[in-house]
């Protein structure tokens, strides 16, 4: 009888890839916990097709695969919700701006409305937004239904930027590691750098430009 095939590599062993990619959807209408589960099916799909002979790391593979059961939650049926106190709002600012509009006989401006409402403009323009009908991201031909290009800045490319970037701090020694931490997480300036690590601000400054242009040179490779 032939054996099932084991998977490459251990799903549970890159679980932070699922959180990595599941924050990315965030705040648009889905529970964190639906993201992250069908981020973790799709990392167990990729754990099992993955192919190590392909010469790409399993990173590489996962990340479009992990995405693609995160968006499958969104065209079967998750959606982004408007709040209550968003859908009176907007319900309000609409009556508002009729009322506006036959008065004055133009259409009337966020600030006009926020005017006559007393709201800040920034809500109003959130109203007006939540107004809006939805665009669909598909739309009808004589060949049958075709999916429509919107431009947006890829996920995937982000997400591999952001692993490739923690894979290449790796290669920096204890002192530079820390100086990047110092400077690029707690945001300390080149002098506060400095005095952590018993240097000077210009040792900082050119030890930094080092270690940029080190870490700028491994990624493009």
């Amino acid at each position: 009888m032939e054996q099932s095939r084991q998977p490459a590599v251990a799903a549970e062993a890159h679980l932070g890839l699922v959180h990595l990619c599941a924050k990315r959807f965030r705040d648009r209408g889905i529970e964190y916990e639906e993201l992250y589960s069908a981020g973790c099916l799709g990392l167990v799909k990729a754990a099992n097709a993955f192919d190590p002979a392909r010469g790409v790391c399993f990173s590489t593979y996962a990340v479009p695969v992990i995405l693609g059961e995160i968006r499958r939650l969104f065209r079967e049926g998750g959606s982004i919700h408007i709040g209550r106190r968003l859908q009176e709002l907007s319900l309000r600012v609409n009556r508002t701006a009729e009322e506006l509009r036959r008065k004055n006989g133009t259409e009337p401006t966020v600030r006009q409305i926020a005017q006559t409402l007393g709201i800040p403009e920034t809500e109003i323009a959130e109203a007006l937004c939540a107004a809006q009908p939805v665009c669909s991201l598909t739309a009808e031909t004589d060949d049958g239904e075709i999916t429509q290009d919107i431009p947006v800045p890829s996920p995937e490319n982000r997400i591999q930027e952001h692993l490739a970037l923690e894979q290449v701090l790796t290669l920096l020694g204890a002192q530079d590691s820390e100086l990047i931490r110092l400077r690029y997480t707690e945001n300390l300036t080149q002098s506060e750098t400095a005095a952590r690590l018993g240097m000077t601000q210009v040792q900082v400054s050119r030890r930094e430009k080092k270690i940029l242009l080190f870490l700028r040179t491994e990624l493009l490779k």
